[in-house]
C-alpha cells in the first residue's frame, strides 16, 4: 500500500474521530470518543504536533504528542519529554508499515522541538478521558499510560520504547461505601497523639514544605499553597490544573488533612465533583516520617464521605503497581479495573527495533 505522511489538520477531524472511535468500540483502546470541538481544543495549537498517514484521499492513521507549556520547579522545556497521545491505524491498513512511520514523524517533530524522549504517561497535558472497563460508561479523567491489555502496549514496546513504571486503576460505585466503625478507634488513637484528622480550617497549621519535601512532590506543594490561599482570599483555586472539567471553582473547595501543631503530615483533596458524577480529587499523601498510624486509611474514608456529601456517584483512581497504599483503597470497597504503564524512549533509540508494523 502507498500512502504519505503528513501534518494533521482541523479539516482531518472528523476522519481522525471516526478511526478513534472504532478503535473504543473494538476495545482496542479505552479512550472516550470525543466530540469534534473537543478534538479541536485539546489536539491543536501551541506544544502540540499531529501527524497523518494518506492512502490516496483517506485518513488511514494519525499520531499526536504534546508537550508541556507549565512547568513546576525543577522541570523545564528542555529536561520534560514530548508526551505521546495516541497512535492509530484504520482497520484493514495495518501491518503495512504507517505506524512505523507516523511514530517516525513524531519522533522527528520531538527532536527538532529540543526533547530527548517521547514518553506515555499521565503528565501529558491532553487529558485524554478514558472508560473504565465494567462500570457502565462511569469514566476518568486522564490516562494514565498505555493500557496493558491493549495491543498498543506490546507494539511500543517492539518499537524501542521501555518501560518506566507499572500503574493500576481502582474504581467503586459510592453505593457500595460503608464507613468501617472500627476507624472511630484510629481517630481517637490518632488525636491522643496530638493529631487532628478532617477538614482544613482557617487557624489550623500550614506548614507542609516539609511533607512535600520528603515525599519529593511539587505538584502537591503547588496543590496545598493554592488550595490554602483559596481559603485565605476566598477566591477559588487559579490553577487551572487543578479544575475539574476545566471549569473554574466557585469558591474555596473541602481539603481532609491530618494536622499535628502547626504541620500538615497528610492531606487529600480538594474535593470536587465532575460533570460525569465523579468524586474529583488531586491524591491522597501521608508524611513518611508519621507513616504507619492509620493515617492514609482515615484520610481515603473521610473523602468518600465528602463525595457522598458533594452527590458523587463513583470513586475511580489510579496509584502505582507496588504502592502499599493499594491495601487502603481495597479495604475501603475499590477494584482493580485496569492495568496500565508508563513507556519512554530516548530519541535516537529504537531504529534497530524488531519489525513489527501496526
Amino acid at each position: 500500500m502507498d500512502f504519505t505522511i503528513s501534518p494533521l489538520t482541523p479539516a482531518d477531524a472528523g476522519a481522525a474521530l471516526d478511526i478513534l472511535t472504532a478503535c473504543s468500540r473494538r476495545g482496542e483502546v479505552l479512550y472516550k470518543p470525543l466530540e469534534r470541538e473537543d478534538f479541536l481544543a485539546r489536539f491543536f495549537g501551541p506544544d502540540r504536533w499531529g501527524f497523518a498517514a494518506r492512502s490516496g484521499d483517506r485518513l488511514v492513521g494519525w499520531i499526536h504528542g504534546a508537550a508541556q507549556s507549565r512547568f513546576l520547579p525543577g522541570e523545564t522545556a528542555e529536561n520534560t519529554p514530548l508526551y505521546l497521545t495516541l497512535l492509530l491505524v484504520a482497520e484493514g491498513f495495518r501491518r503495512q508499515g504507517v505506524g512505523a512511520a507516523l511514530l517516525d514523524a513524531l519522533r522527528r517533530a520531538a527532536r527538532e522541538a529540543g526533547k530527548s524522549a517521547l514518553t506515555v504517561s499521565g503528565n501529558n497535558p491532553v487529558h485524554l478521558t478514558w472508560l473504565i472497563p465494567g462500570a457502565g460508561g462511569h469514566d476518568h479523567n486522564n490516562a494514565p499510560g498505555v493500557n496493558e491489555d491493549t495491543g498498543g502496549y506490546g507494539y511500543l514496546l517492539s518499537r524501542g520504547f521501555r518501560d518506566v513504571f507499572h500503574e493500576v486503576s481502582l474504581y467503586m460505585p459510592l453505593s457500595e461505601y460503608r464507613w468501617n466503625p472500627a476507624l472511630d478507634a484510629v481517630v481517637e488513637r490518632l488525636a491522643a497523639e496530638g493529631i487532628h484528622v478532617g477538614r482544613w480550617q482557617p487557624g489550623m497549621g500550614e506548614r507542609y514544605d516539609g511533607m512535600c519535601d520528603r515525599v519529593g512532590s511539587e505538584y502537591w506543594r503547588n496543590v496545598l499553597r493554592q488550595e490554602l490561599l483559596a481559603w485565605h482570599t476566598g477566591q477559588p483555586n487559579a490553577d487551572p490544573e487543578c479544575w475539574p472539567d476545566g471549569v473554574r471553582p466557585r469558591g474555596p473547595r473541602p481539603l481532609l488533612v491530618a494536622v499535628r501543631g502547626e504541620e500538615i503530615i497528610g492531606f487529600t483533596g480538594p474535593v470536587d465533583l465532575q460533570r460525569s458524577g465523579r468524586g474529583w480529587f488531586t491524591g491522597i499523601c501521608t508524611d513518611p516520617d508519621w507513616g504507619g498510624r492509620g493515617i492514609g486509611t482515615v484520610l481515603f474514608n473521610l473523602l468518600m464521605q465528602a463525595f457522598l456529601e458533594r452527590g458523587a456517584s463513583f470513586c475511580s483512581l489510579f496509584t502505582g503497581a507496588e504502592n502499599h497504599a493499594q491495601k487502603i483503597y481495597l479495604r475501603a470497597g475499590l477494584r482493580v479495573t485496569s492495568r496500565w504503564a508508563v513507556l519512554s524512549q530516548r530519541l535516537g533509540e529504537g531504529e534497530g527495533c524488531r519489525q513489527v508494523y501496526f
